[in-house]
């Protein structure tokens, strides 16, 4: 028996039980272009910052109760720190003369630009495992 995250990974939806690979593949595709994870067709986000409250095409609410984004920091800091550790690498790589507080004062302010991608990706992240444990919940206005 699979549980609700293998099965929201592996099997289509509504493919009548059918285990198929291009469940996983969809999501991931959606994840990238940042699209609705009912759907995966409306857009999640309207500027930068600025979410829509639910899909434009199937009306899935994206914040379904008050702090529901919460449990998206803890995707940001999974996604930040490999980041900023990455390019603390590439810093390092690059002058390797320097101390390591050097290297992290260099590495930061590189780091900073990439903060707003990793708040949206952060979220939709969180949107598409919730949707994957829980397809119910959501479901419109």
């Amino acid at each position: 028996m699979l549980s609700p995250l293998a099965k929201g990974l592996f099997l289509k939806q509504g493919g009548g039980g059918v285990a198929s690979r291009s469940g996983l593949f969809r999501t991931i595709e959606s994840v990238v272009r940042q699209r609705c994870p009912r759907c995966h067709g409306g857009r999640m986000f309207l500027g930068w910052v600025r979410m829509y409250a639910a899909c434009p095409v199937c009306r899935y609410v994206f914040e379904r109760e008050p702090g529901y984004f919460v449990g998206a920091m803890y995707v940001s800091y999974a996604l930040a720190v490999p980041t900023l550790i990455l390019v603390a690498v590439l810093v390092h790589w690059l002058w390797p003369n320097w101390s390591g507080l050097t290297i992290l004062g260099a590495a930061l302010p590189l780091f900073l630009p990439l903060a707003p991608i990793i708040f949206r990706y952060s979220r939709v992240i969180w949107a598409h495992l919730d949707w994957m444990v829980d397809p119910s919940a959501g479901s419109g206005y």
